[in-house]
């Protein structure tokens, strides 16, 4: 949804005073703060139902998969999801499109006086402003109930529990795999995160998790006994029956909750992509009919057909092949290789890989190097990334061939020249969803598709 210059300045200003809030990476384990400012603008977000999505990777796919079913169904949907990769109004979308520049100021016009009124009580108190999230929180919700929604899939920032989204009552909360990520954040063991993750499932709703290891499922089970809450579970309960390549994404056969739905295009690469559709398809079923009833074919057809995912898995170069996958921790980094293993027909991969300081970079490095013909190290554009350097020095140390690069588009210039050399390589560019993100903007600035230009 594109409007007019001056709306669309006007809303690039919003962003501005966000960002002069302390960042997403300030967090702090509370969210009375979100509470208040919401309980002042009445409460927008218990106006229409929601999706609760957390979990350590694959959150965003599947929030954004669930956001299609819903919406092919004729239900207007808001979707929230975070980082975004180019522009900020994709992290707010509206019936599937990033949110109005005007809708923007306007939601910003009528939450600013609570948010001016709540921060001068917490100065008052000798504390900090609202964050950046917390108030990105609070304006995606009153969006959602300006616009108004029907049903809004909400993915948490971090965590479950004490994150600024969990102000919202999840009639459904959608636990994607979960695994050690933000253990300075979250907990230094599975079953502390987990723990954590599970702090979005509410009194009487109906949980729909991905397989998980041993300690989470325990954790989530009893999270969900303890809240009077319905679980099913990957594998159990519902299942992505079989995948196998087709052209442009795969075909899939998934036993939901109440139905079973064969032969159906998913536009995305990779298992763990078909994992996440199926995991999507449950939690709509869990929705719309209690898990009971199954939902009609041409929807889930039609939702899972119209997917997408940016920045997963996402083809944007042709002659030589370049991929672009957010794989930002090493589960990530593990499903990345997979998929590329398994959707691709190259026999070497050049990496251009950036990662961010508050990330394991070393695990990502490792669970790369099993497909890594040669890494082209650089530094995403975040004062929080790693620098290229420290990059190289652990390729190094798994025996890998690394160039360092200053920043991204000398190092995918490189790599480009790299896999052009022959036509059994390819180029994939991982590690951080800022590098993605910088990643999409120079692949079509460049005109990556149109093929390689010495």
């Amino acid at each position: 949804m594109s409007g007019t210059e001056n709306e669309r300045n006007r809303a690039d200003a919003v962003y501005a005073a966000l960002l002069e809030r302390q960042g997403e990476q300030w967090v702090q384990p509370r969210i009375e703060r979100t509470r208040r400012v919401l309980e002042l603008l009445d409460d927008p977000q218990r106006t229409y139902r929601v999706v609760h999505v957390t979990g350590t990777n694959g959150k965003t796919s599947t929030s954004r998969l669930i956001e299609s079913l819903l919406r092919t169904m004729g239900l207007r949907t808001g979707l929230f999801t975070s980082p975004h990769l180019e522009r900020f109004t994709e992290r707010i979308m509206v019936d599937g499109e990033p949110i109005a520049d005007a809708a923007v100021v306007e939601a910003w016009d009528e939450i600013l006086p609570f948010v001016e009124l709540v921060d001068a009580e917490l100065i008052a108190e000798g504390g900090a402003r609202l964050t950046f999230f917390e108030v990105l929180t609070v304006l995606a919700f009153v969006a959602f109930s300006d616009a108004p929604v029907d049903v809004a899939v909400i993915e948490v920032g971090m965590g479950g529990e004490w994150d600024s989204t969990n102000t919202a009552d999840g009639d459904v909360a959608v636990i994607a795999p979960v695994g050690m990520d933000h253990a300075d954040r979250l907990g230094d063991t599975i079953e502390k995160i987990a723990r954590v993750k599970a702090g979005i499932i509410k009194q009487d709703a109906a949980v729909v998790s991905a397989a998980q290891e041993s300690e989470v499922d325990r954790v989530l089970r009893e999270a969900a006994a303890a809240r009077g809450a319905t679980i099913a579970v990957e594998g159990t309960d519902f299942a992505l029956r079989s995948y196998r390549l087709a052209v442009g994404g795969q075909l899939l056969d998934v036993q939901g909750l109440a139905g079973e739905y064969a032969e159906l295009y998913l536009p995305l690469y990779g298992e763990h992509q078909g994992r996440n559709a199926a995991l999507a398809i449950a939690a709509v079923e869990s929705l719309i009919g209690a898990g009971s009833q199954a939902l009609a074919p041409d929807v889930v057809t039609d939702g899972l057909g119209q997917a997408t995912s940016p920045g997963r898995l996402q083809l944007v170069g042709a002659h030589p092949t370049v991929v672009v996958d957010a794989a930002h921790n090493p589960h990530g980094a593990t499903a990345l290789v997979e998929a590329l293993r398994g959707a691709f027909d190259f026999d070497e991969w050049g990496i251009v890989l950036g990662v961010l300081g508050d990330k394991d970079a070393q695990g990502i490095v490792a669970a790369l190097a099993p497909v890594a013909a040669h890494v082209f190290a650089t530094a995403p554009d975040s004062e929080r990334a790693n620098d290229a350097d420290t990059i190289a020095d652990l390729v190094e140390a798994q025996g890998l061939r690394v160039t360092v690069h200053t920043d991204l588009a000398d190092a995918a210039e490189a790599a480009r020249q790299w896999a052009a050399a022959s036509d059994r390589r390819a180029v994939v560019i991982a590690g951080s969803v800022v590098l993605a993100g910088e990643a999409l903007a120079l692949a079509e600035a460049e005109a990556w598709k149109d093929g390689w230009s010495a």
